[in-house]
């Protein structure tokens, strides 16, 4: 990721790279999962150079922001600064897991801003709680590391993380191999070794308010995700209204990450970018 600003917040200077296209359209903007940071999406960015403008940020905790001082924070005033830093009134926002939490929850905030949403897997604030509905290989997993984060053993919470989030629950460890899973151990690895960056400050609902999205909307998911992932984003998609349910075959929570080529056609299907 090659960072082209540094947008200050109180407590952090934020990771952003903005790659500004003279096209007259909203830019769009990457929101990155909790396991990852901005290099979830650089096969997106690389499709869109030369056809629109994008940027995509790191977090604070994750990849190159940094951190001065914890201070309470909020999720969405963080992405407000960003865009008001780069004068960018009105955006498309692409987010996974986390990132899509995010996007929603700035779409119901600012809604005069958004211009479009693809979510990708994604969380929601105030949605009920997964732990009763997670199945048996993905529990398992979850009871793992939850054991190896209360031992300290951050490299095996990372080990276990890459099997359930990349691999997917009940598929072969390893099952996504190479650059992508090199990758997804490094990002997550910095997020879990990360200082403190002080209190999350809660959004309001969004689950009991998904009917006010009035944006054109995509939800995405592949289908060895976490199955309660996969019923979610259908439910979602009845839900939001004129909103598009797009399957990935053969693809687990991070399809930006495991299947580039495959994301990307569908940003291209969505019209967001030229095929």
């Amino acid at each position: 990721m090659q960072i082209t600003h540094w947008i200050p917040v109180d407590g952090a200077e934020l990771a952003v790279e903005y790659r500004p296209h003279d096209d007259g359209r909203a830019p769009l903007v990457f929101l990155h999962a909790g396991v990852t940071d901005g290099r979830l999406w650089d096969g997106a960015m690389a499709a869109a150079a030369g056809q629109r403008s994008a940027l995509r940020i790191d977090r604070r905790g994750f990849g190159q922001t940094r951190v001065t001082a914890a201070r309470p924070h909020a999720w969405v005033s963080d992405l407000r600064a960003v865009l008001d830093v780069l004068d960018l009134p009105r955006v498309e926002l692409v987010g996974c897991s986390l990132g899509g939490r995010i996007a929603i929850d700035f779409a119901l905030a600012s809604p005069e801003r958004v211009a479009g949403l693809v979510l990708v897997a994604p969380a929601v604030t105030g949605a009920p709680d997964p732990t009763p509905e997670l199945d048996a290989a993905s529990r398992e997993l979850n009871d793992a590391t939850q054991a190896a984060r209360a031992a300290g053993r951050l490299d095996e919470v990372n080990r276990l993380q890459a099997r359930l989030w990349l691999d997917g629950p009940g598929q072969v460890e390893g099952r996504v191999s190479g650059a992508a899973r090199e990758l997804f151990l490094t990002m997550n690895r910095i997020a879990l070794h990360a200082p403190a960056i002080g209190e999350l400050q809660a959004a309001p609902d969004a689950w009991s308010r998904l009917e006010q999205l009035a944006v054109p909307t995509h939800l995405v998911c592949g289908d060895l995700d976490l199955p309660y992932l996969v019923q979610r984003c259908r439910e979602m998609a009845a839900r939001i209204p004129g909103a598009r349910h797009v399957a990935l075959p053969g693809v687990a929570h991070l399809p930006s990450l495991e299947a580039p080529a495959a994301f990307n056609r569908v940003l291209q299907a969505a019209g967001l970018l030229a095929g």
